[in-house]
Formats: structure tokens, C-alpha cells, sequence
């Protein structure tokens, strides 16, 4: 796993080729349904600033971060969708340049935390760099939605490691998020990198294994594609269930994607 160092930058840069898809469209674009069902491109852009804005409190002003907690505590089911909807009202670009300005302060604060010190969130607390490798798979998720409305397909980049790497480490969370037991044997999970780089986790001897394209297995865990429209393989029946469960982000699974759905 990548320090600190290591990761800030991908997410600047991953964040700088969402900004491409964006910047510079007109506000009606702003306004187009992505596959995530409810949601515009303004609420897409609207939600990724929400967030880092939260992010930067938790990292900063523990008290205010403990406020935000505690009021989306008491309204779970709505609170992420009213935010992200309060700032998709905005006009494009006001959302953009807030957008812009919160995940510089953002990285700034995460910079400065000291190393080994964890940061309150709405799930586990998590290291700066937890919190920036987090970041970076959101960003990366929901520029796939922006991608997929306006059709345009975006090259693969080893970035994507950090993503791989949630999706691996949540494992057992889509199994506790859906009540299900947690298998007791770890996996195996080869996955090749858009370079050629092929990425492990878990024990050579393991008899539960996932191996193919690690840009798969990231439009898999983000639930942006079905299982049945990607190149993954699983040996194992419970690796094969994994498949069908898997999540890289916290919270109630979504519908996904319908097979078939994208081309």
C-alpha cells in the first residue's frame, strides 16, 4: 500500500481528468442523467465536493466533523442525497469552483496530519492516507458515470491500484452489509494493471481465487458495470459469490448495472 506521498498526487491527477470531462460544458450538460438512478452531473460533481469538504473538517475541526456526524446520523437515508442535491443547485459554475477549491484544502490538510494519527469519519476512523486513497476511488467511481453520460471512454491508468486495493480490502464489508458470513479462508486475487503490472493479494496457496484485468475488477467493485459484461474469474464457490456482492464503498449496496447496459 502506498504512503501518503504516493497517493495525493494520483488523486490530484485523477481529479484533474474529471475536471476535463466538465469544465467548459454548457450548463445544460450539467443537468444530464448519469446511470446512477436520480442523480445529474451536477449532483455527481455536487457530491464529490460535499464529501471532501467533510473530509477536510475531519481532518482539521474535530468538533464540527462530530456535528456533521451526529446530524447525518439522525437522517441516514436522506442526508447524502439532500447534500449532494442542495449543491447541484448552484449554477455549473459555482459548483465547479467550489469543487476546485475544496480538494486543494482538502490535500493541504490531509498533508498536514501527523503520521499514525486517524481521522474521525462516518465509518471507521482512517489514516490521511486511508482517507486520500478513499477519495481517489470515489473521485475515480463517479468519473465513470460522468464518462458513460457524455460517452466518452476514458483511458485506464494504474492509478487504479488504489481502487483495487479497497475493493480487495473490503471484502468482508459486502458480506457484513448484506448479513451474510464472512468465509474464514483469505483469497487470492491476481490482477493485471493497465501496464502490464500484475497485482496480488492474499496467500500464493489459496484455494478461493479472483484473477483478470484489474480495470474490471475496479468497474466490478464500484458496482459501475455487471459481473456478467466483465473478464473476471473466480475459482472457489466463495469467491464466486464475492463476485456477485462485492463493494468498494461503505454503505447499503446499490442496484449496479444492468448487463448489457454499457457497450
Amino acid at each position: 500500500m502506498a504512503d501518503l506521498s504516493g497517493v495525493l498526487p494520483d488523486l490530484t491527477a485523477e481529479c484533474a481528468d474529471l475536471d476535463a470531462l466538465v469544465a467548459g460544458r454548457p450548463d445544460a450538460d450539467w443537468g444530464r442523467e448519469t446511470p446512477s438512478p436520480g442523480w445529474t452531473i451536477a449532483h455527481q460533481i455536487a457530491h464529490l465536493a460535499w464529501t471532501d469538504d467533510v473530509a477536510t473538517l475531519a481532518a482539521t475541526d474535530p468538533d464540527a466533523f462530530a456535528a456533521e456526524l451526529e446530524a447525518a446520523i439522525a437522517e441516514f437515508d436522506v442526508y447524502v442525497d439532500r447534500a449532494a442535491a442542495e449543491r447541484a443547485a448552484q449554477p455549473p459554475a459555482e459548483l465547479l469552483a467550489g469543487w476546485r477549491a475544496g480538494r486543494e484544502a482538502l490535500a493541504t490538510a490531509l498533508s498536514a496530519v501527523p503520521q499514525g494519527i486517524r481521522l474521525p469519519w462516518f465509518g471507521p476512523p482512517m489514516t490521511a492516507t486511508s482517507m486520500a486513497t478513499a477519495r481517489l476511488m470515489e473521485t475515480w467511481a463517479h468519473s465513470q458515470d460522468v464518462a458513460d453520460t457524455f460517452g466518452v471512454q476514458r483511458p485506464a491508468t494504474d492509478r487504479i491500484k488504489h481502487v483495487a486495493h479497497i475493493g480487495v480490502r473490503a471484502r468482508d464489508y459486502a458480506y457484513f452489509a448484506r448479513g451474510e458470513q464472512t468465509p474464514a479462508e483469505p483469497f487470492r486475487v491476481e490482477l493485471t494493471g493497465p501496464s502490464g503490472a500484475v497485482w496480488t493479494w492474499g496467500p500464493e496457496d489459496a484455494v478461493q481465487r479472483v484473477t483478470g484485468p484489474a480495470l474490471d475488477f475496479c468497474l466490478l467493485a464500484t458496482q459501475r458495470r455487471h459481473r456478467d459484461d466483465l473478464a473476471l474469474v473466480a475459482e472457489g464457490a466463495d469467491a464466486d459469490h464475492w463476485l456477485d456482492i462485492a463493494q468498494a464503498f461503505a454503505g447499503p449496496s446499490g442496484e449496479g448495472r444492468k448487463p448489457g447496459q454499457f457497450t
